[in-house]
């Protein structure tokens, strides 16, 4: 029973969001290095949007950073920024 909650969970923390807020299955990349150059991109987008202090969510935080550079600069900076 443990085992399946675990699994669920990584499915639900990381899969669910691949597919739901970067719409993973709908990429098109599927030869040579593409599909895992994109893996680790979005890894990485996903570590830096998840922060428990912004209480948006992915996607409305996904949509802020694509709007808003500052807001895409405290994000990669990992620190408030300077106003």
């Amino acid at each position: 029973a443990h085992a399946l909650r675990t699994h669920w969970h990584v499915e639900n923390r990381l899969h669910w969001v691949l597919d739901v807020v970067f719409h993973d299955v709908l990429a098109r990349l599927r030869t040579q290095y593409g599909p895992h150059n994109m893996a680790v991109v979005k890894h990485m987008a996903i570590n830096l949007v998840r922060n428990p202090m912004d209480k948006h969510s992915l996607k409305v935080q996904r949509k802020l950073a694509n709007l808003e550079p500052d807001y895409l600069e405290t994000l990669i900076r990992q620190k408030p920024p300077l106003t």
